[in-house]
């Protein structure tokens, strides 16, 4: 009994250590190098989580022009200024979907391609620029979903300008007013987790990764908005939701959703697939309401950013719901 007591304690003060006590390290730095090594050590977040980080330093125009012959700007330029004006136009003409004029759009788009080691040019288009999300599906998995958050009002964590380090909470409202107009471009990749085809309402059975039959009748794959609602003190919630049809090119679709009985207290946006395989490809996803679009990551530069130092208390972007094994989401470049 009392060797087992001594063996809890022990396990005590183990955790007790590794999750409450501060950890502390050092190292050693010879004589010669001390002063240097100081200069360029600061104060970093003195308030939330204080630590010891490298300064910001600014660099000379000598380090400025290395830096610029060695970046990827020189080669993306000559690659502008062989195209032809109607080229440019092109560019500029997608560059609206942005808000970026055109050579900021090309560049976005060629670092892209050189970076993921692509070559050429493409034609732009006005469905999807430079990175958009991707969410796949591969047996054994057959369900994905992820959702962003958007209560009625939560805190971001923001930098104080003037105060290095320092942060102060910051307190977001979205004040909903209808109409609610979902919209996206997609293209769906997707088929039957059984490799079959057929058509919504349909029974449909088909061989299942398992080897067994499955029916796959229930399988959909839609972005919607799960709205919350309070009417004479029941909480009620509505669904607007833009099916995502299987086997489609890049395609705009949207969803209004124009009347509800009383005041929204929140929604929740969601993609959800379910038995169903392959790739989603996603891009301008938008939630417009009270006359500005309220989505995090409209154009899935960063999908999978999800807790942060600003966005401590909700998801930033897109977070998993259901993300079984063979099921992923992330934000990737592609040449369609």
């Amino acid at each position: 009994m009392l060797q087992l007591l001594f063996t809890c304690l022990s396990v005590d003060n183990f955790l007790c250590y590794n999750f409450v006590m501060s950890k502390i390290s050092y190292v050693d730095i010879l004589p010669a190098i001390e002063a240097s090594f100081y200069l360029y050590l600061t104060m970093l977040d003195r308030f939330t989580a204080p630590h010891i980080g490298m300064k910001k330093t600014f660099f000379s125009r000598k380090s400025v022009k290395g830096l610029t012959a060695k970046s990827l700007l020189p080669q993306i330029a000559s690659a502008w200024n062989a195209l032809t004006p109607t080229q440019k136009t092109a560019w500029t003409t997608a560059g609206v979907q942005r808000s970026l004029n055109g050579y900021r759009l090309f560049v976005a788009d060629m670092s892209a391609r050189i970076k993921n080691g692509l070559s050429g040019v493409v034609i732009p288009s006005l469905l999807h620029q430079s990175w958009f999300g991707r969410l796949k599906i591969s047996a054994p998995a057959y369900e994905i979903k992820i959702a962003q958050l958007h209560p009625q009002f939560y805190w971001i964590s923001r930098a104080v300008p003037g105060k290095k380090g320092q942060r102060e909470p910051v307190k977001v409202t979205e004040d909903f007013s209808l109409p609610l107009v979902l919209s996206l471009n997609y293209r769906s990749e997707l088929f039957y987790s059984a490799g079959d085809t057929g058509i919504y309402g349909d029974k449909i059975y088909a061989s299942s990764y398992y080897g067994d039959e499955t029916d796959v009748s229930d399988a959909f794959s839609k972005f919607y908005a799960d709205v919350w609602y309070s009417y004479q003190g029941k909480n009620l919630h509505s669904f607007l939701e833009i099916p995502l049809v299987p086997g489609s090119d890049w395609i705009n679709a949207l969803a209004t959703l124009s009347s509800l009985e009383t005041i929204v207290v929140g929604y929740t946006l969601y993609f959800h697939l379910y038995k169903m395989v392959g790739d989603l490809y996603i891009d301008n996803v938008k939630a417009t309401h009270s006359g500005q679009n309220w989505v995090r990551d409209t154009y899935c530069e960063d999908l999978y950013q999800t807790f942060s130092k600003a966005f401590y208390q909700i998801p930033d972007h897109w977070a998993p719901v259901i993300l079984p094994s063979g099921a992923e989401y992330d934000s990737v470049y592609e040449d369609f």
